[in-house]
């Protein structure tokens, strides 16, 4: 057999599911810069284009920690083999798509399958690393996330840029071939001796049912308002879903997730880090984006060179995280790596309309140089103190805590951003002796602002332009001081949650299955 002196080599085993990941966590980032030009080609509406990353996220939130215990139940290797050629067939579909429907349709098997590859890589990494070189491959996974998210912005808007929006789709399908060739002569399947033998149906049904509702409340919390009553009907039920999800795990003879996981403090720790860390990161990165192509008119692609910085202090920072974990411990490498990201959110605070590129360069580093060990020690946190036979479970839950976290990082601090904008536009609008403006059109031009955007209405005299225009700046670079104070708040309570932490207690099952 071919492959054989190949299967389960630890370190071609991480290179095979980093392949995999590296498309999901692209697809995460690549898609925004690729939806003007869908819009316009296809003819779909701004709420088409929501749904276009609604539905993947929707989609990959809902279904991660099912997807975990799917791959603890018939083997990690098998489902992230379906996941990756899923990913790929479904990315092939929505490069052939000649519909706005068909396209959301496909994006939602896009968020399936990539629920079902994301756990499952980190199921093989734990069973195929022994434990003293987990870490490491953590970090190096974690490493290919951090510089994949960060570098979709780039690849998207040089593809959208020069060949067309469908290459951001059809990019995926030779990745997608590569994983699946390289995972099926490498990848070795592990189960563990007391894996699930049965499904909780009941507990997959209210779970999903509880974070279909949560997330759902987040993203359209933004369009209804958090006053809403439709707001406050899923956020309330989404809690009732988890309770009752809670109650049934406890009568259940094989439950979804055991609730004794969260008996282990270090885990439970990890997982509201994730969170926190998820919140910081996502919320105040989603601002960003808007200052540097907004506020300081970049193309998409120079904004994403500007970020670069973050990118590189995630691919520096992350393995070597990984050997302080090992060596240290995770609790100082976690802590400080909070402290790192609430002063660089403190730093992001400081911008404004005429911030140089350097100063925006040391305070992106510093976030990248922060994110790095948190990404990897809390996951090693949450799947090194879960069980061998839950590791595709804690690694659903540490995706899902991400993605949790960073919806309410997008939506607590947008709500934030809104709140700051709402209150000093009209304000800032008549101090600059600007022509008074009707209760309609002001809510219009505070939308605007709220993306850096300077409502300038066509024919608008030189003058009166540049001073709408500064208005505009001056009240969202405060909306974004704003939110990302709170961002570095969040940041501040997270490294306390830090300390919490501890190695995995687990991680030795892991080294016994390797076979090196």
């Amino acid at each position: 057999m071919p492959g054989k002196g190949l299967r389960g080599h630890p370190w071609l085993t991480l290179i095979t599911v980093a392949v995999g990941v590296m498309m999901v966590a692209l697809d995460g980032t690549i898609v925004a810069i690729a939806n003007p030009a869908i819009g316009k080609d296809l003819g779909a509406s701004w709420s088409d284009l929501q749904w276009i990353t609604n539905a993947y996220f929707l989609a990959l939130a809902v279904s991660l920690i099912t997807a975990g215990k799917l791959g603890d139940r018939f083997g990690h290797r098998q489902t992230f083999l379906i996941g990756v050629a899923g990913f790929a067939a479904s990315s092939a579909a929505i490069g052939l798509s000649q519909g706005i429907t068909a396209v959301i349709v496909f994006r939602v098997f896009q968020g399936l399958f990539g629920a079902l590859l994301m756990p499952a890589a980190l199921g093989l990494l734990r069973a195929t690393f022994p434990a003293e070189k987990l870490n490491m491959a953590i970090g190096i996974w974690g490493m290919v996330i951090g510089a994949s998210t960060a570098g979709g912005p780039i690849l998207g808007g040089v593809l959208v840029e020069h060949v067309n929006w469908q290459s951001v789709f059809f990019i995926n399908v030779p990745v997608g071939v590569l994983a699946v060739v390289l995972g099926a002569l490498i990848l070795l399947d592990h189960r563990a001796e007391n894996a699930p033998r049965s499904f909780d149906l009941l507990g997959i049904f209210l779970l999903s049912a509880a974070m279909f509702c949560l997330v759902w409340a987040l993203i359209k919390a933004p369009e209804w308002g958090w006053g809403d009553l439709k707001t406050w009907a899923f956020i309330i039920a989404s809690l009732v879903g988890f309770g009752l999800f809670a109650f049934w795990e406890t009568k259940v003879k094989e439950p979804l997730i055991p609730l004794g996981l969260f008996r282990s403090v270090p885990l439970s720790a990890g997982v509201v880090l994730m969170v926190l860390m998820a919140i910081a990161f996502m919320g105040g990165l989603f601002f960003v984006t808007f200052y540097l192509q907004n506020v300081h008119g970049m193309s998409p692609i120079d904004a994403g060179l500007h970020l670069l910085p973050l990118t590189g202090m995630m691919i520096v920072g992350s393995p070597l995280a990984g050997v302080m974990i090992t060596k240290f411990g995770p609790r100082i490498p976690l802590a400080g790596g909070m402290a790192f990201t609430a002063i660089a959110m403190y730093g992001m605070s400081t911008l404004d309309a005429h911030t140089g590129s350097g100063i925006m360069s040391v305070w992106f580093a510093l976030l990248g140089l922060g994110l790095a060990p948190v990404m990897v020690g809390a996951t090693e946190v949450i799947v090194g103190n879960a069980p061998m036979e839950l590791s595709g479970v804690a690694g659903g839950l540490q995706q899902a805590a991400m993605q949790i976290g960073g919806s309410l990082g997008t939506a607590v601090l947008g709500a934030v951003m809104a709140s700051k904008v709402d209150s000093e536009f009209a304000g800032n609008w008549a101090d600059a002796g600007l022509p008074p403006l009707t209760p309609a059109q002001s809510e219009q031009a505070a939308l605007a602002v709220q993306q850096g955007s300077a409502p300038v209405p066509e024919g608008t005299p030189e003058q009166i332009a540049a001073k709408i225009t500064e208005v505009a700046h001056t009240t969202f670079i405060d909306g974004m001081s704003l939110a990302s104070l709170t961002a570095a708040g969040v940041a501040a309570v997270a490294v306390f949650v830090a300390f919490l932490t501890k190695r995995g207690e687990n991680a030795e099952a892991g080294a016994g299955a390797a076979h090196i």
